[in-house]
């Protein structure tokens, strides 16, 4: 589920890159404002359910295996939370410009905030899923990813609701 997560967010990342590149020929057209509200909606809801999936769940499950294997994962582990908290910050002043948009208020996006964006989340899924998903493929067993699984469809159900 995570890696289809992680395959979602490069969508939409590619989907802003090119709104980037649309708005200064077309404006907040109709078609600018529908691919604002679909990034918004993205990321303000799945994006952050991801996240919630890695830092409430996956993350301390990761981090309790690793110490009792003696592996430390705390470092990799608060390297990515930290990671988080500066896409969050990022993704925040990029929904403010968005939210314009998708009110077809003439509106830009300034295209070096939405590279250090989009640059920000493939490095961040692709140390996700070299480090942390490589390591919970082979050190969580069956029942554990069970229950991560079980815990994020639940997440997101309680969000339909």
């Amino acid at each position: 589920m995570l890696k289809a997560c992680h395959e979602r967010i490069a969508a939409q990342c590619a989907t802003l890159d090119k709104l980037t590149a649309y708005l200064p020929e077309h404006g907040s057209d109709a078609q600018a404002q529908q691919a604002a509200r679909n990034i918004m909606r993205y990321f303000d809801v799945a994006g952050a359910h991801h996240h919630a999936d890695e830092e409430q769940d996956l993350f301390p499950m990761l981090v309790e295996v690793g110490r009792r294997q003696g592996q430390a994962v705390d470092e990799l582990i608060a390297s990515l939370l930290g990671e988080h908290r500066s896409m969050e910050a990022a993704w925040a002043r990029l929904r403010a410009v968005l939210a314009d948009i998708a009110e077809g208020k003439a509106q830009l996006l300034e295209r070096a905030g939405v590279d250090d964006f989009i640059s920000a989340y493939a490095s961040h899924i692709a140390k996700e899923e070299r480090d942390v998903l490589a390591f919970a493929e082979a050190n969580l067993d069956r029942e554990q990813l069970a229950s991560l699984s079980a815990v994020m469809v639940a997440r997101r159900s309680a969000a339909h609701q």
